[in-house]
């Protein structure tokens, strides 16, 4: 496991540290281009052939879009519990999200006979990228799905990688019914970004795709941004606790190795002033891996020696500065007073404040949502919200006598910067 002093680290840690491993998709971004290239071309065929290459999965035409049936079956086939457990978080997400919701349209007089406004709408069609490498994600469905119906998004698609037998899994097509989303197609990856961003013969394009997934759909957006909006980036899952020498190790501990499951490209970071509290949350970290599968096990062993692991700093106030210079996508404050300690978090994704917040359940069933900004986006993105399924028009009025009262100040504006028609048309208006 990786231990580091802050003020030991050297420049390249330090770099490595923050870069983590979504911005390194150099590679992955030349695969994207050659792929997206023949699926523009080629459409479905070039679509399946890279779900057999990329997936393993083998797939025909009549079966990239999931029938009406498979929804309905897969809901019935997922256990009780799990389907409580689904609609209860659905619940919390609608009831978050819908807080949400601007005014349809506003307006305000700036000046007499000078009305200005904004009218929200939303976007008529959205592509909401499901992935699957790692697991099954109901809850990507819901903090995705949910906010694109409050929005009331008029088409609704989804992409998400098929499993071994070609399907789309039970708790993906369960969270689906729940919300209502009908319109799912078994693709992912590059193919998937490229097929939305261009349109096939079975898959419509879309103006705006939005969803976390893995380096190759990152580079595949980054690639596909002339022709599609890419929504936040959203690439490997990423951590920071932030911890005093009041936090409970074992709490600690159990946090820490959160994200670091998601994959070997994942960051978790432990960020505390307290180097005792680092000593004491390592072996119940060792004695908690013996209890979890050997692919998760594996996962947060390597991500807790490439990009996460444990820094030690000299004060809280240089760990917070940390935190801020790092922009964690997620963030736990485990410290003697939280709520003091949120004022001063400029950038993350989320904050959770608390012994008993753990990142958990804002993935899954608290209300916030869980789709986030990685790779230090957080300095100037937010979470997926309702926002980023609506768009607002700007609206401007005015009177006969606002005009008059403003036509020379526009007039002398445009002279200032050269625009003969911009002056004419206020000038020469009776």
């Amino acid at each position: 496991m990786n231990i580091y002093k802050l003020s030991e680290m050297t420049e390249e840690q330090k770099n490595f540290v923050l870069k983590r491993a979504e911005l390194d998709i150099s590679e992955q971004m030349k695969l994207a281009k050659e792929v997206s290239d023949d699926i523009r071309v080629r459409g479905d065929k070039a679509v399946l052939e890279y779900t057999a290459k990329f997936d393993r999965v083998e797939l025909t035409q009549d079966r990239i879009k999931v029938k009406p049936e498979e929804i309905d079956a897969g809901y019935a086939r997922l256990n009780k519990e799990t389907r409580e457990a689904i609609e209860y978080a659905a619940k919390n997400i609608h009831n978050f999200h819908e807080k949400q919701l601007p005014e349809e349209m506003w307006f305000t007089e700036v000046d007499k006979g000078l009305l200005v406004g904004e009218k929200t709408t939303p976007i008529v069609d959205v592509c909401l990228y499901v992935p699957r490498g790692k697991g099954s994600f109901p809850s990507v469905m819901l903090m995705l799905g949910i906010p694109a119906r409050v929005a009331n998004v008029e088409k609704i698609v989804v992409v998400t990688p098929p499993n071994e037998k070609g399907d789309v899994d039970d708790a993906i097509l369960a969270a689906a019914k729940i919300i209502g989303i009908t319109e799912i197609y078994k693709v992912g990856g590059i193919q998937a970004v490229a097929a939305v961003a261009y349109g096939t013969e079975t898959i419509p394009k879309c103006h705006k795709i939005i969803g976390p997934g893995n380096s190759y759909a990152t580079a595949a957006k980054r690639v596909l941004a002339n022709h599609i909006d890419a929504g936040l980036p959203a690439g490997p899952s990423e951590c920071i606790i932030l911890a005093d020498e009041k936090a409970d190790p074992e709490k600690v501990a159990l946090d820490w190795m959160i994200e670091a499951e998601h994959g070997p490209d994942s960051a978790s970071i432990l960020v505390t002033h307290c180097a005792e509290l680092v000593e004491k949350a390592v072996p119940i970290v060792e004695r908690q891996l013996k209890k979890i599968s050997d692919k998760r096990r594996e996962f947060i062993t390597k991500g807790f020696s490439t990009y996460g692991g444990a820094i030690i700093t000299d004060s809280l106030e240089e760990s917070i500065a940390f935190v801020n210079e790092y922009a964690p996508e997620h963030m736990e404050v485990m410290t003697e007073k939280p709520f003091e300690i949120l004022p001063k978090i400029k950038n993350a994704g989320e904050i959770l404040l608390g012994d008993y917040t753990p990142v958990t359940l804002c993935n899954f069933v608290l209300g916030p949502n869980a789709i986030l900004p990685t790779g230090q986006s957080a300095k100037t993105y937010s979470s997926v919200s309702v926002q980023d399924f609506l768009k607002r028009s700007s609206v401007g009025y005015a009177s006969r006598d606002g005009f008059e009262m403003v036509r020379n100040h526009a007039y002398k504006i445009a002279r200032v910067e050269g625009f003969d028609t911009h002056g004419l048309a206020v000038k020469e208006r009776k």
